[in-house]
């Protein structure tokens, strides 16, 4: 206790005997201590604002992968007479090998075929159904059939999504003359719907493939 008081005596004494100096050294403290408060205040809103924007940041982002297509098989059977099967399958995607494209059966002229196309994945055991998928997702997609000219064949769609606008899966193909030429089909997602066709549809293509037919 002696001890503070005298320690607490000359505190006394040098603030009356450098009262100016006190003043500006108090003066100093209290801007020091202000500057000092406001320096950290800064800190933590800047960190603040850094947590709140690696937050945002480290929010994951769902991601709607593209299914992968590696088979495409388009059914056409007619009232009366024999089944046409086209089918073309790449089952290495990007790689080197070119698609396996076969025919089965023959095209007869001037006769109506019930189509149905459907679309897997066979790198996986057993092979994916993606038919399903897009059926489900009819909104998001959309089958085209393209026709080259001189070939004599024509398609109407027989299904549609939820806003009436046409699917693909199922169709009916018309053969006229004898005649031959390609046939395209096309499986476009998200495209702009309705639209004129292929060419004004938009979106990406999910796979696309050409068959060569022969109308007899």
């Amino acid at each position: 206790m002696i001890w503070a008081e005298i320690l607490l005596f000359n505190f006394h004494i040098i603030i009356n005997l450098n009262t100016n100096k006190m003043k500006t050294l108090q003066f100093n403290s209290i801007t020091n201590f202000k500057l000092k408060t406001m320096k950290t205040c800064s800190m933590y809103a800047l960190l603040a604002i850094a947590m709140v924007g690696c937050s945002d940041d480290d929010t994951p982002v769902v991601i709607n992968e593209e299914e992968v297509i590696t088979t495409v098989i388009l059914t056409l059977t007619p009232e009366s007479g024999d089944q046409v099967v086209l089918t073309t399958q790449d089952l290495d995607g990007d790689g080197p090998d070119e698609p396996v494209t076969i025919i089965t059966g023959s095209f007869n002229e001037n006769t109506q075929y019930q189509g149905a196309v459907r679309f897997l994945n066979e790198t996986e055991t057993p092979a994916e159904e993606i038919t399903n998928e897009v059926i489900e997702e009819a909104d998001e997609h959309q089958v085209f059939y393209t026709v080259s000219n001189g070939l004599n064949i024509t398609t109407t769609y027989q299904d549609e999504d939820s806003n009436g606008n046409p699917l693909g899966v199922s169709i009916i193909l018309e053969t006229g003359a004898v005649s031959e030429g390609n046939l395209t089909v096309t499986l476009r997602h998200e495209p702009v719907k309705p639209n004129d066709g292929l060419d004004s549809a938009g979106g990406e293509t999910d796979i696309t493939t050409t068959f060569d037919v022969t109308i007899e």
